[in-house]
């Protein structure tokens, strides 16, 4: 066999060691876009629970501290158990004190050229 003709066996070979659908897989990954706000004042768990990180028990949390005291500021949601200030500066661009809850959370496909940056961005 020529060169040419073992190259196209191995990566033949590859595909169907792969399995079918297994292209389609890989360039079908997607991710989660987020839009809008959440009223933390006056938020319901499912809409609290739509913010990236925040599950069902850490939205009954932050509705049992505002049942004793209303927010005042954003910041104060550190106060709240299990919420420090990396999480809090996480969520903050989808928080706020005013107006009604807009928060959606939907899947997008994730183009080939998109990077993701996972540590500090250098300033020049």
């Amino acid at each position: 066999m020529s060169g040419r003709v073992m190259g196209v066996a191995a990566v033949l070979g590859l595909l169907l060691w792969l399995g079918p659908g297994s292209a389609e897989a890989a360039q079908a990954k997607t991710r989660t876009q987020y839009t809008g706000v959440v009223n933390l004042n006056e938020a319901t768990v499912a809409q609290l629970d739509l913010l990236p990180g925040v599950g069902a028990k850490a939205a009954q949390r932050i509705i049992t501290w505002r049942e004793k005291r209303a927010f005042k500021r954003l910041e104060e949601l550190v106060r709240v158990k299990g919420f420090g200030k990396k999480q809090f500066l996480k969520l903050k661009p989808y928080l706020t004190l005013q107006g009604p809850t807009t928060l959606k959370a939907e899947k997008v496909p994730v183009k080939p050229d998109e990077v993701r940056v996972t540590g500090p961005v250098a300033k020049r």
